[in-house]
């Protein structure tokens, strides 16, 4: 795989200060039951980095002195880990809001048949990849086979609830670009997006995001390798909005890996640029038990102008819709 920080670490960024910490994310692990070409996480059934029950109580401690309002499980596919379901539980137990990043194709994985009803259960957010409402789109994507697993899931989901009108269950989707591309105006596909699914399908959801694509990982990679990563990174630059800096996610949110160490976020965290203090460059999330992190410092590069382009790009979609 083609590494590409030595190139972002070359591109200015605009300086970031956090605000009040109110998100905790956590990948849980790598591993998934996909290996899909946009992943940021470069994810794949072959990687076996997974968070450990000593660092998930980190978490749940964490969670509970800070009073954090929201849990955000990200992965790989986060419902494999042993330490998911656990999670879930005390941190709704805690009132936090849970959501979890997920595949949808992971609910018709062996083990995992009753995921659906546990996360109904649990009132948990669900965050479902969803990069295409067309078949071929879908499965170029991320694999033969993934768009019509996708579907049966969001019908399973509907039928418990979720997405449905009055309902408290969320079901949010999330679009990707195809290729290296600035994501279309989120309203607009959203309505697409409803047509599609609901007219040929009987799908219905609460809200779609679409995510700019990071030139980091798999991704990242990829452009390097057929020579588009250079215009890639001009596009976005060209695309930066000053007014988006406000509402990146980064000002509000700290990302914590499998091992613990904490990040700015998770797109650092794929780079490996973690949160750090004089003396110490990585610090563990169990040291910061205590620390405010209001107006620190955020650690940024040019894979940042992915999150501030066009639209701008964050976990909740798009930050200004009526940018174009």
């Amino acid at each position: 795989m083609h590494e590409t920080l030595t190139r972002l670490e070359k591109i200015p960024f605009p300086p970031i200060q956090r605000g009040r910490l109110d998100t905790l994310q956590i990948n849980i692990g790598y591993r998934c039951n996909q290996s899909c070409m946009h992943c940021h996480v470069g994810a794949s059934p072959h990687r076996t980095e997974e968070m450990t029950g000593e660092v998930a109580d980190t978490v749940l401690e964490f969670l509970a002195r800070r009073r954090i309002a929201t849990l955000d499980i990200t992965g790989g596919a986060p419902e494999l880990n042993a330490h998911f379901r656990r999670m879930v539980i005390a941190a709704r137990d805690m009132g936090a809001r849970v959501m979890d990043r997920c595949n949808l194709t992971i609910l018709e994985v062996d083990g995992q048949e009753d995921l659906a009803e546990f996360l109904a259960a649990q009132q948990v957010e669900i965050v479902a990849s969803m990069p295409c409402y067309s078949e071929g789109n879908v499965d170029r994507q991320r694999g033969k086979g993934v768009f019509d697993a996708s579907i049966r899931g969001l019908r399973r989901l509907n039928a418990l609830g979720y997405g449905r009108a009055g309902s408290d269950l969320v079901l949010n989707l999330v679009y990707n670009p195809q290729g290296p591309s600035l994501p279309p105006p989120q309203e607009a596909l959203e309505a697409d997006y409803r047509r599609e699914l609901g007219d040929n399908f009987g799908v219905v959801f609460n809200r779609l995001y679409t995510m700019a694509n990071m030139p980091i990982q798999r991704f990242g990679s990829m452009l390097v390798s057929k020579g588009q990563f250079d215009t890639y990174l001009e596009l976005l630059r060209h695309a930066h909005l000053d007014a988006n800096l406000d509402g990146v996610m980064c000002r509000n949110l700290i990302s914590v890996d499998w091992r613990g160490t904490v990040y700015d976020c998770d797109f650092n965290q794929m780079l490996d640029l973690p949160i750090g203090r004089r003396g110490t460059p990585r610090l563990q999330l169990s040291e910061l038990l205590d620390d405010e992190f209001e107006d620190r410092p955020v650690r940024v590069a040019g894979h940042c102008f992915g999150c501030t382009a066009g639209q701008g790009s964050s976990c909740g979609g798009a930050l200004n819709e009526a940018a174009e």
